[in-house]
Order: structure tokens, then sequence, then C-alpha cells
């Protein structure tokens, strides 16, 4: 846990899950920087917070928590998010019912007085929720958005600039920068490309030519990745009534194909964006129909799944956690899946071969098989004994 000092006071802020071994803050320079320009700075009058205030894409909750007194509507696709938001909230003794959460699939206020953004990593989640928000803030909007200045290139202020109106941006402080945007409700729109469609290619075994369903921000939304490939050739040959869970699902191309692959399987997708959970559970039910047995969750990892349940779990986990390079995430993704695993389940992973997965794998289960592999990828086996 770190202390964020600003104008309005000092607040102690962690991420979600907080963990001691956790060396990153809760926030960053381009947080501070919109918070201080909120304020007034630069000769810039304060910014009337009285209305409506959105804040999108809050990473770990900073921003809410310091804005909790002018009752913020946060949006954003991260259960983890949320999470670390009502935990910030709450050790800072702010009120919680003070402060509206919405996922980025749920309808945004219709009228919106000073929209805040912290730019994403992913355009496209950028580009859908600049569309969903622009009927909603009005000529007289303060539009700011947030970033380091690596993450704030020409396209992002296009996106600004043909979605909601003229934009600049600030000089750069401590790498990081400010967009400003004057709403014009004159501006021609066209609709949000998303969701997006399209076939997997016929090299990648029972779901080869079926076709996967794809919302904003999801990893490789517009193709499928390289490594979820490779799993998908490797994957177990398997029968009976198995409970499967596709941790950490995306698209759920993986837990698709392994309900294609063993009809008696019933399969769980777990992710902690809602974006992806419901791009699976629409994946899964075109290419399985309306009727077929499966579950969706959003959450922390498996913690909503029953200890001792699941006979199989696929994942194929993230090392970045946004700008990041972190092994947190898979480690804690291991630690669920052993916990959610009955005694002889299976975790099947596929990762890039540099990261070491068969590490902290033997270290979690006591034991890693390597399945396959390549110059670039391996899948590992660990079974709970």
């Amino acid at each position: 846990m770190n202390r964020l000092t600003t104008s309005q006071g000092g607040f102690d802020l962690a991420r979600f899950p907080e963990s001691p071994r956790d060396p990153f803050r809760a926030w960053d320079a381009a947080d501070e920087y919109l918070l201080r320009q909120l304020e007034g700075i630069d000769d810039a009058a304060p910014v009337d917070l009285s209305g409506t205030v959105v804040v999108v894409g809050d990473r770990w909750g900073a921003l809410t928590t310091v804005l909790a007194e002018h009752a913020p509507v946060q949006i954003t696709d991260s259960h983890l998010a949320q999470r670390a938001t009502l935990a910030n909230l709450d050790r800072n003794g702010a009120d919680a019912g003070s402060v509206r959460l919405l996922s980025a699939l749920d309808a945004p206020p219709e009228r919106i007085d000073v929209l805040l953004v912290r730019v994403p990593k992913s355009l496209a989640l950028l580009e859908d929720q600049l569309h969903r928000l622009a009927s909603a803030v009005h000529a007289g909007t303060v539009v700011m958005a947030t970033g380091m200045v690596k993450e704030i290139h020409t396209s992002t202020l296009k996106l600004f600039e043909r979605i909601i109106g003229p934009t600049r941006t600030s000089l750069a402080v401590k790498k990081a920068r400010l967009i400003f945007c004057t709403p014009d409700p004159e501006l021609a729109r066209t609709p949000s490309p998303w969701p997006l469609r399209y076939d997997l290619p016929g090299d990648v075994g029972i779901a080869s030519g079926r076709t996967v369903t794809n919302h904003a921000g999801i990893f490789c939304a517009e193709r499928l990745d390289i490594g979820t490939r490779f799993l998908l050739n490797h994957l177990p040959k398997r029968t009976g009534p198995d409970r499967v869970v596709d941790l950490g699902c995306g698209n759920g191309v993986l837990g698709t194909a392994a309900a294609l692959a063993n009809p008696e399987a019933v399969v769980t997708f777990a992710d902690e964006s809602y974006l992806a959970v419901a791009s699976a559970e629409a994946t899964f039910r075109e290419n399985l129909g309306p009727d077929a047995e499966a579950a969706f969750v959003v959450g922390d990892g498996l913690t909503d799944v029953e200890r001792g349940s699941a006979d199989l779990v696929l994942n194929n986990p993230p090392f970045h956690s946004h700008q990041a390079t972190t092994d947190a995430t898979a480690r804690n993704m291991f630690v669920g899946a052993r916990t959610a695993l009955r005694q002889g389940g299976e975790l099947w992973v596929v990762g890039n071969r540099h990261l070491s997965y068969h590490v902290l794998l033997r270290r979690i289960f006591g034991n890693c098989t390597t399945i396959a592999g390549d110059p670039k990828f391996v899948v590992l086996r660990a079974v709970k004994r």
C-alpha cells in the first residue's frame, strides 16, 4: 500500500488483490496530472464537479476514491478495478454508496457533465467506450483524458476528434500527458464496429472454421493469437462428464473447443473482464446452441468456482498488468486452479517459453510435464495430487 497526497488530502491506496509482493502502486503520474488539472493549474480555473462526473477506465480506483465526495460514476471493464475501488474507498473512510460502479456493458448516464478518461492500452476499447458515451456528452461537458506519453498516440487523438470533437494535448509532465476535448453535438458519427466476428483458420483442430465473437479490448480481438492456436492443436483428448474451466477465457475459443470435442463436458468460462465473458458467451452459443449447458463468470480468477469441482482447467495467462510485465496474474491463476481442481484434476497452460511457467507450476503443484513445445511456446500440464 502507498499514500497518494493531493490538495484534497492523503489517500492510502492499493491494487487488488493486495499483495506485499506487488511492487506497483495503485496510481501513476498520469492520474496525478489529471487530479492537479481538476484543481486548477497553470492559471486554469478549477473544474466544476457539481454535475454528473463520469470516470472511465480508472485502473485501481485511485481517481474515483479521491473524487468520492463528488459522487462519481465509474465505468470499467475490469472486475478487479471495481474490487480495488471498493477496497480503497473503505480504507479511506469514503462512502461507497456515493459512488456508482458500472461495467463497460452497462448503459452510461443519460447526461455527463464531466468526463474523465484514463486512456486504456487497447485502442479498440477506447473507440468502443467513446461511442457508448458520445450521446451523453453535451456542448458544455468537460472532457479530459490522461495517460503516460507512451500510451497516447496520434491514433488516440484522432479517435477523440472523430467521435467527440476538437482535441488537443498538454505538455508532458513526468512522462504523462493530458488530452482536452471539446464536444461537438453536430458531429456526424459512424456506428461502433464492435463487437467483431471472424472465422477461425482451418488448422486449429476441432475449432477449425468456427466463428468467434470479440467485444472491444479483448486480447487479439481481430485474429487468433498464436499461443491459443498452439494450445488448440494440443488440447487433451477427454470423454465423459468433465467439468472444464476456461480460465481467463477471453473470447472463449478454448472452452468452446473443449465443449465441441467432448459433448458431455460442462464448461465454465471465467474472466475478470465483463467484455471477455460476454464475448465467450456469444462464441459458445453460436457454436453449441442457445440451450447448451455452460456457466459464465466475471470474477477474480476462480474464487467463484466451487473448490475441488473441476476436472480440467485450460489457461493462456496474460503476463502484463496494464503496462507492467509481471507473473503475478499467472501465479494467482495457477493457485486458484489448484484450489478449484479435484484430486487428479489437470491444469493445461500455454505460455511463452521464456516465461518459465514450469518453475511456478512445480512450486504450486509439485509437478509439471511439458506436453508440446516449439521455439516460442510450450504447453504444460500440472496435476493436483
